[in-house]
This record gives C-alpha cells, sequence and structure tokens, in this order.
C-alpha cells in the first residue's frame, strides 16, 4: 500500500496581497479584508455548492505554497513572540511543517453562482496571499465547532497586541474607498516581524493595487507614503 496521499487544489483564493508581507497572521471577525475563491473548472459545478449559501462562515483548507521547504524542523520561532523563543511546531500555527496545510474561518457573504467563473464564493476576514491553493470547503458549524471555555495557550499574551494608525488622510484618500477600512485593519496588526524594533526603518506593504510605506515608533504606525506598484513586481 503506498503512503503517498494526493492532494490537488480545488481552487484559488483572489486577494489585495500579492505579497506575503502585510498578510494578516490569523482570519478575523468582522473584518473588511474580502477575497473571492475562484474554483477549477472541473469543480464548477452548481450542484456541489447548493446548501452552502444557509451557513454564515465557512472553514477553508488551502495551502502555504509560499513556504514549501525541504524537510521539517519540530521547534519554530512564533515572529509575534519577537521570533527569539522556539516552540513545537504543533503547538503553533507557522508555515513551516511536515505537511504546510492551514486552516481559516472565513464569513461567507455570498455565493455567486452568476459569476462568469462561478460558482464564486465572496469572502472576508481572510489571512491568504493572492493566488493561494485551496484544498477544501466545509460549512462552519457552531454547536460543533465554538468553544467558548477554550484556553489559547501562549498565543493569549499577544492576542490583543495592537498599533495605533496615523494614516493621514491625503494618503489614505489614495486607495479605493472599499478598501480603506481594510488597510487600517491590518496595519493595526502590527504587520511586521516581532523582533523588528528600528524606528527609523521604512517598510512597505503591497495591497490594492498600492505599495502602503509606513514607519513605527513605539505603538504608533505612521504611514509616511502611498505609491502604484512597479509593473516588475
Amino acid at each position: 500500500m503506498s503512503d503517498a496521499i494526493p492532494f490537488r487544489p480545488i481552487g484559488r483564493i483572489h486577494t489585495d496581497f500579492p505579497a506575503k508581507f502585510g498578510v494578516p497572521r490569523q482570519s478575523a471577525p468582522d473584518s473588511a479584508l474580502t477575497g473571492r475563491i475562484v474554483f477549477e473548472p472541473e469543480y464548477r459545478v452548481p450542484e456541489a455548492f447548493r446548501g452552502l449559501e444557509d451557513f454564515s462562515h465557512i472553514w477553508v483548507l488551502w495551502l502555504f505554497s509560499e513556504s514549501l521547504r525541504e524537510g521539517w524542523s519540530p521547534t519554530v520561532r512564533p515572529p509575534r513572540l519577537g521570533g527569539n523563543r522556539r516552540f513545537g511546531v504543533f503547538a503553533t500555527r507557522s508555515p513551516y511543517r511536515p505537511n504546510p496545510i492551514a486552516l481559516s474561518c472565513l464569513k461567507l457573504e455570498a455565493v455567486d453562482t452568476n459569476a462568469r467563473d462561478g460558482p464564486v464564493l465572496c469572502v472576508s476576514g481572510i489571512d491568504m496571499q493572492n493566488g493561494t491553493p485551496v484544498l477544501d470547503i466545509k460549512p462552519y458549524l457552531p454547536y460543533a465547532d465554538s468553544r467558548p471555555d477554550a484556553c489559547g495557550g501562549f498565543s493569549e499574551q499577544v492576542k490583543e497586541k495592537r498599533l495605533t494608525v496615523d494614516f493621514p488622510s491625503a494618503l489614505l484618500n489614495g486607495l479605493a474607498p472599499d478598501k480603506r477600512d481594510g488597510a487600517l485593519e491590518f496595519l493595526a496588526q502590527d504587520p511586521r516581524p516581532g523582533y523588528h524594533d528600528d524606528p527609523a526603518r521604512v517598510y512597505r506593504i503591497a495591497y490594492a493595487g498600492k505599495d502602503i510605506h509606513f514607519t513605527v515608533a513605539g505603538n504608533v504606525l505612521t504611514v509616511t507614503g502611498i505609491t502604484e506598484i512597479h509593473n516588475d513586481r
């Protein structure tokens, strides 16, 4: 009997993040960050989605396609904890794992059966890079999946960490109106690695067709510029 387990993507998610830097580390409730899950032609069968529109949220299993590497390490350094403390890989959601599979709970905004490449799932709360391969979709079941008394382990130390975002209106207006709340959302989550602490350093995140430039001093993130993304990126 072969140990090989065949998997292939059923589709891809399209988001406003063309690169890994800046992508939220976790999906979030009440998020303004949206995406579209477009399926491969063989799975664009309306019957496969029958009843899904009655659910408010879905589980999306996807592939860490930009983090593939040979081998694996039993411990990793979570960046949100400063990158200098090691934990077991199975106690983290690190992309560097024996099988690079990720899991996100997303809000299902709509099932668009009229799209040219439909059915398409319109979702919010995304934490994926544009083009990420999707392996499976399952409905979120509140009675089975919600555990209000669950303990979050070491993640409890950083779950409330947020920055104050100073995004001058003259720069914020450089984003499309429906992308502004999403930008404020992921910037407040502090996209930098936890071990970065250089107030003079200018960071750049590609989002929704723009490059957002910013610095961080203390607990304040200041947007310093916004430019068009160059075609060579």
